[in-house]
């Protein structure tokens, strides 16, 4: 399947959509099938569903280099290689070269990016949680940062919505901290991991764990078919993309339905570098775009605009839209870049098991154990407020195990399974902090003139102190469950790791404290809505990209609302 990216510019369309990933995505499939006729802007280049995941079918030793990162990619992707898994030769074409797209540090930011239509939905871990009521009320309970505009109950039915069209596998809890959600079929525990659990909840009453909650048909329906899905091959192949469109994107599902309404039209290398703002009406007239290939600029007009270009991409447009009245962005709270929060992680132990040794698994099942919070909510936690959960897996150990020897016996260990191991890692929250913001550079541009985002960042003593509990708990547990040669790690946290970068353009109560109101729009600009990571006011504990799809598909069906009113 093709899309529409021929249109001329100066057709007249609806609404412009800024980005394609999770959100741009869901914004473009809402607004289309609503009836608007829908502009996407996106910066990269084009990627097509199937025909363009270039690695998707090939062989570890069908690789050049064995999949390793080459020099050349150490050279120019030296930032994407931060997390240690990211650029390699299955997956560098899919995020930045950072010798073309800089960015300032003032403490060490990793900001892992993908540049090209879907962006990051093609590579993310597709791990869904919803937030809880408790994390809607955090803030103003814990009187810190300020409070969501909108509760649970608020963003429920639009959680339901969501997971029915993503097609969410996952288990019923009845966990007031985690919301169960709509949910496939969910994927099996493996032998070790119903051990491990079993042993966890016979200990602590509080604690539970549980099939991870992710984005994987498993069990299809027929909107979902009728797209072009199918069940997950178990290949675990993910982040090259699905060629089966088994787990969630862009690509998959929200851009082939928005497609099928005619409304859709996708310009690649269309970067947006501001709105386009008129003092006199109060409201963005347009965005002004930088064509990636030519460096020609232009403006591109529409009724409304959602700004779904991720966290600090949404963040960095409104700060770059000027006005007479508006001489620093469109912000009267001073919230505008502040409050940058990520998930903090490389925290937790590992361990082995000399059971079931004559059981194996199943293919390659893309999916791992959960370990929702507990930390204050049913156990008190030592020295902070929030907490963390877990996602590991338990797998027998393969032939690439590090093992000494030589001769035939080392041959027969090589040719057979090693024990199980079981490996947890926490997901701590982090606070909103003032402090921890982005800006843009005053001297450095980019190579299309745009000034560079300066990143000031840095996970403070409240994660620190949750960290430790994280790394003991974790060994606690496998110790409990019989786990043998159990280790422990606590790496240097930095923001950005996570990938999920959150805040700087938040939602609140007022003009006064944040950025947005409680349907996502601009309060400088109402016919501006912005639904991806920047407006997260707090960031809970679980993955976030359930959340942004749901303010997303609520934002939009509000916008048409307003749109039908005459308001916008």
């Amino acid at each position: 399947m093709s899309f529409n990216i021929n249109t001329p510019p100066d057709n007249q369309y609806d609404a412009i959509v800024v980005g394609s990933g999770i959100s741009g995505g869901w914004a473009a499939k809402e607004l289309c099938e609503k009836g608007l006729k829908v502009l996407v802007l996106e910066r990269g280049r084009q990627i097509r569903h199937v025909t363009d995941y270039s690695t998707a079918n090939t062989a570890p030793w069908q690789f050049k280099h064995l999949n390793r990162s080459t020099v050349e990619m150490r050279e120019r992707q030296f930032k994407q290689l931060r997390t240690g898994y990211t650029v390699r030769e299955e997956t560098s074409h899919l995020f930045v070269d950072d010798v073309d797209h800089p960015y300032e540090e003032i403490k060490r930011f990793d900001w892992m990016r993908g540049y090209h239509t879907g962006g990051r939905s093609i590579t993310w871990g597709k791990q869904s949680y919803r937030l809880s009521p408790m994390d809607f009320t955090a803030n103003e309970r814990d009187g810190i940062a300020t409070p969501w505009p909108i509760s649970y109950e608020d963003l429920a039915p639009w959680y339901s919505y969501v997971e029915r069209f993503v097609g969410v596998s996952g288990s019923v809890e009845n966990l007031p901290n985690l919301p169960d959600g709509e949910f496939q079929p969910p994927m099996e525990l493996t032998c070790v991991e119903k051990d491990v659990k079993s042993s966890i909840e016979q200990k602590w009453s509080g604690r539970k764990l549980i099939i991870g909650r992710a984005a994987h048909l498993t069990e299809p329906t027929e909107e979902q078919t009728e797209l072009g899905r199918a069940s997950c091959q178990y290949r675990n192949m993910c982040s090259r993309g699905c060629p089966y469109g088994a787990y969630f994107s862009s690509q998959a599902a929200t851009l082939p339905a928005a497609q099928r309404t005619g409304n859709l039209t996708i310009r690649n290398h269309a970067i947006v570098a501001s709105l386009v703002y008129d003092d006199a009406k109060g409201r963005a007239t347009g965005v002004r775009i930088v064509d990636e290939l030519t460096g020609k600029t232009e403006e591109v007009s529409a009724r409304i605009i959602f700004l779904c270009a991720s966290a600090l991409g949404s963040t960095g447009i409104i700060m770059n839209t000027e006005s007479k009245r508006y001489t620093g962005g469109l912000d009267e709270s001073d919230s505008l870049g502040h409050y940058l929060m990520d998930h903090h992680l490389g925290v937790g132990a590992s361990g082995t098991f000399d059971t079931h040794r004559d059981k194996i698994t199943f293919g390659r099942r893309p999916n791992g154990f959960y370990i929702p919070r507990y930390r204050n909510v049913t156990e008190p936690g030592a020295g902070y407020i929030r907490g963390f959960g877990y996602q590991g897996g338990g797998m027998r150990q393969g032939w690439s195990r590090n093992i000494p020897g030589w001769g035939t016996d080392f041959k027969k260990q090589l040719t057979s399974f090693g024990p199980w191991n079981v490996g947890m890692g926490g997901f701590g929250e982090c606070l909103p902090y003032y402090e921890n913001k982005v800006y843009l550079s005053k001297d450095k541009k980019d190579k299309w003139g745009l000034p560079q985002l300066v990143a000031d960042a840095m996970f403070r003593d409240n994660e620190r102190q949750m960290r430790k509990q994280m790394m003991t708990d974790a060994a606690e547990m496998l110790e409990a469950a019989g786990a043998k040669n159990i280790s422990t790690r606590n790496d240097e946290p930095w923001i950005g790791l996570g990938i999920h970068e959150m805040g700087t353009a938040r939602m609140g109560t007022s003009v006064k404290n944040s950025v947005l109101n409680k349907h996502n729009q601009l309060w400088a600009a109402p016919n501006v809505f912005c639904t991806d990571g920047a407006a997260m006011t707090s960031a809970g504990c679980q993955n976030p990209s359930l959340t942004y799809m749901a303010l997303t598909a609520r934002a939009a069906d509000y916008a048409v609302s307003e749109m039908k009113k005459g308001n916008l």
